[in-house]
């Protein structure tokens, strides 16, 4: 069964293409607007993608937030979303958005490896609680950071307080039927051992689990999977919200995402 059109968003939101680079334009904004409270481009290995950039409030942070950007592991990069930033920073947060080795230059095992080392290094810059939130394939690459197979540091995961998987790919077995897999490149054993959702060997963090009530199904499906494979997680749909509107609320100080990410 060819599962390609399942997990195509684009096609069926109107006025797909012009999210892109609307999220470019207020991204730039943003970190226009945040002068001296960033900082930009900080390395956390030696791949060209392997840096982040880092937003802080104008206050003494109250904690990290690292946001990880979708684009099924093959798409975009940090700067496309700087103004998510803007909710959690709003409330005294710093904010890290890390870019990774894209897929077929990666495999998703390594990416996740990747978004490991990106948190350790983010979180050597500020103390506090560490809340790890992203979108679609960042969503899953967020899930991840609970499960006890990823290496963070004793320290790291102490502090690691919240994983906020928004619109996750949890089991990435179906994926194997979709066209994206002749970059995925992803074999059986490599997506039973990289879904979330197939993973109960976990650190002990509160999980919330985000998805637009207007996604595709197999994105209600995928967000569904995670929530009743790790009991006590949270499950909020958004109503009304798709693919790519679904992030929106993170650029809002007051929003329901929002504070679903800082625990307010």
């Amino acid at each position: 069964m060819n599962l390609t059109d399942a997990y195509e968003n684009g096609a069926y939101i109107p006025g797909s293409a012009q999210y892109p680079p609307r999220w470019t334009a207020l991204a730039h904004a943003f970190r226009e607007s945040m002068d001296e409270r960033s900082e930009c481009d900080i390395s956390y290995g030696p791949g060209t993608r392997q840096v982040f950039d880092l937003f802080h409030p104008e206050e003494k942070p109250k904690g990290l937030v690292v946001f990880v950007h979708g684009g099924y592991w093959r798409r975009f990069d940090r700067t496309l979303w700087s103004h998510l930033a803007a909710g959690p920073v709003a409330h005294g947060w710093s904010v890290a958005m890390p870019s990774y080795t894209l897929a077929p230059d990666a495999w998703i095992s390594e990416i996740t490896v990747e978004i490991a080392t990106a948190v350790a290094t983010a979180a050597a810059r500020v103390d506090g609680p560490i809340v790890v939130t992203g979108h679609s394939a960042g969503g899953h690459l967020s899930a991840r950071m609970r499960c006890r197979d990823v290496a963070l540091p004793q320290e790291v995961a102490r502090r690691l307080e919240r994983v906020v998987p928004i619109s996750p790919l949890s089991d990435l077995r179906p994926l194997m039927q979709t066209e994206m897999n002749e970059d995925l490149r992803l074999r059986p054993d490599e997506a039973a051992a990289e879904s979330p959702a197939l993973i109960h060997q976990l650190r002990d963090t509160e999980t919330v689990i985000w998805v637009g009530g207007a996604e595709r199904p197999a994105f209600l499906d995928q967000a569904r999977w995670l929530a009743d494979a790790w009991p006590g997680s949270a499950l909020y749909i958004d109503e009304g919200r798709h693919h790519f509107d679904v992030i929106e609320g993170l650029a809002k100080k007051d929003s329901a995402l929002t504070r679903a990410v800082i625990g307010a």
